[in-house]
């Protein structure tokens, strides 16, 4: 038997393992935290030697142009959900990629049918980035039937089931059906991206520069993220405390939230600038970041405010926030729905010296190489041993 030796045989192994194709399936690419978490995940194994087709339902979305030049991507030109499958299929049956990372509901589920059909050895692994529960989808009893009947039916039949948070794998073994210790965990990675300060002003002016203290919150102008009550304790806290808050996102909740400001009176200090695709320079420049949501599956505006050495605030929420900050350990957490409570945090943690240091070293538990090596493992668990 012919033996290879040395860095000649390390060659030949490393052209071997360089053939494995991952398929990132998500809807696109707009401005949110999952799409954010899949371009860092792709261009990160792209990175690691891997070939990537990220996999859209329509390609578009404000992330596009940051995923890795090798990384392939694949436009389904799907304009309802409904319609996914038989392209999913279609995919699946031409390029026979080596593993599907699927992500959120139904797509998981519609991954898994997907491979079925398509009768295809692919390793499908599934991501869930919510506490399912409290999602409004699941609010009503048809539409949490319906979850709860195709996770049920599908997830048993993954090759890994991902969930981002303690309580986010908790609540999906619950309303999935499903094992506890079918599910990984792995928290998602949000400090792949370089954060640094900026040495000239941005827009609004008016936030970034001056004596007043800067507030930030960072996510979609929808009801979950609960801005009604942020503005209600930033009014509160605007008696005692000479500050300014400002926005990053947008949604449907905007023309409410501007009645509500004005009705507030806080109308001049409140900025909403829409969606901005990195807002590292304004975590830099907060004083503090606060997320006022009623749910969450994780929470990755914590670690990147951590990241930036932000002071954070946020509503104890389910599920990720406690376990990012480590039960306060590295923020305040305060009930959720409650703007008096919130507007004290604020206050105490604007009179309060932060430990810059210690909040960026905790971002670092969150990095993206930790998280890499814990999907390589479900994805390629012969290469991916860590």
């Amino acid at each position: 038997m012919l033996g290879l030796h040395g860095n000649f045989a390390n060659e030949i192994i490393g052209i071997i393992l360089t053939c494995d194709r991952l398929a990132i399936l998500l809807p696109d690419l707009s401005g949110g935290g999952a799409e954010r978490v899949a371009v860092n995940l792709a261009n990160s194994f792209a990175n690691r030697g891997y070939k990537i087709d990220m996999v859209l339902l329509s390609a578009r979305g404000e992330f596009l142009d940051e995923l890795h030049p090798d990384v392939n991507v694949i436009d389904l030109q799907i304009r309802r959900l409904r319609e996914t499958l038989i392209p999913l299929v279609s995919y699946l049956r031409r390029v026979q990629p080596d593993a599907v990372l699927a992500n959120m509901w139904p797509l998981t589920s519609i991954a898994l049918w997907g491979r079925t059909l398509a009768r295809v050895p692919t390793r499908v692994v599934v991501a869930e980035h919510t506490t399912w529960s409290g999602d409004p989808i699941a609010r009503s009893v048809l539409g949490l039937w319906k979850v709860k009947t195709t996770m049920h039916l599908t997830f048993p039949k993954a090759d890994g089931i991902v969930a981002v948070s303690l309580g986010a794998a908790d609540d999906l073994a619950r309303l999935a059906g499903v094992k506890r210790d079918s599910i990984t965990v792995i928290y998602n990675p949000v400090t792949g991206r370089k954060s640094r300060p900026v040495s000239v002003p941005m827009a609004p002016l008016n936030w970034w520069s001056g004596k007043h203290m800067r507030l930030l919150a960072v996510g979609n102008l929808i009801p979950i993220k609960d801005y009604s009550t942020l503005l209600a304790a930033f009014a509160l806290l605007r008696q005692r405390v000479d500050a300014q808050l400002l926005i990053l996102g947008e949604g449907n909740c905007r023309n409410e939230l501007e009645a509500q400001a004005t009705k507030l009176g806080i109308e001049g200090s409140l900025y909403m600038l829409g969606f901005v695709k990195d807002p590292s320079p304004y975590y830099h420049r907060a004083d503090l970041h606060i997320l006022s949501s009623a749910g969450e599956g994780f929470g990755n505006v914590i670690v990147e405010a951590l990241a930036a050495g932000t002071p954070v605030v946020s509503t104890d929420c389910p599920s990720g926030p406690r376990e990012i900050l480590c039960n306060g350990k590295f923020g305040r957490l305060v009930p959720v729905g409650d703007a008096s409570k919130m507007a004290w945090a604020m206050a105490e943690s604007l009179a309060t010296a932060p430990d810059r240091l210690a909040l960026k070293e905790r971002a670092q538990d969150f990095s993206i190489d930790k998280a890499v090596d814990k999907y390589e493992d479900l994805l390629f668990p012969i290469r991916g041993i860590h």
